[in-house]
């Protein structure tokens, strides 16, 4: 994978991807399906009113070959996590209050594209969009609530740390 930054173009033996905010008059959101019906209908449904809201920000993955296609997406927006649902290892590290994070959303890829390294693109993706955003605006880690025991094995595959308090919210310190 070739990662070119300045145009979030990227490049795998498979094809030339470009991360994208998702527009509705480009990008066909009702085509889109993952097989998990709440990750679909947010996109189809959703994420374009909650973006206009500023609830979130919504990016997908789109191959340049077909640029209406959407191959992924996930959703960003800010967040806090209390300190002490966090590991003791990380708490000694970090004031006794909530701290800033990230909230990873939704991610989902293409239901065609299922084990060809979509899903690891897009977390990358969004880590370098929170790295990039943390030159801003102060967060300690990248935080997602999974819904299944299959999602949770998948994060915590890219290093996602069970948090104490509820197991099924994960946590990704940004400086590793």
């Amino acid at each position: 994978m070739q990662l070119c930054k300045r145009h979030s173009i990227l490049r795998m033996r498979y094809g030339v991807f470009e991360e994208q905010m998702l527009n509705p008059s480009c990008h066909d959101r009702q085509a889109f399906t993952c097989g998990v019906s709440e990750l679909d209908e947010y996109l189809q449904r959703f994420a374009v009113q909650q973006s206009k809201k500023g609830i979130s920000v919504v990016r997908v993955l789109i191959d340049t070959d077909m640029p209406r296609t959407i191959l992924g997406y996930y959703s960003l927006s800010a967040a806090q996590i209390d300190a002490t649902s966090l590991d003791a290892h990380t708490q000694q590290k970090l004031p006794r209050y909530p701290v800033p994070c990230f909230r990873l959303g939704r991610l989902a890829a293409h239901s065609s594209h299922h084990g060809r390294g979509l899903g690891r693109l897009l977390i990358g993706c969004v880590v370098e969009r929170c790295l990039e955003a943390r030159q801003y605006v102060a967060a300690y880690a990248l935080v997602v609530d999974v819904k299944s025991q299959t999602a949770q094995a998948f994060y915590e595959h890219y290093g996602f740390i069970p948090c104490l308090d509820n197991p099924m919210t994960l946590f990704l310190p940004l400086s590793t």
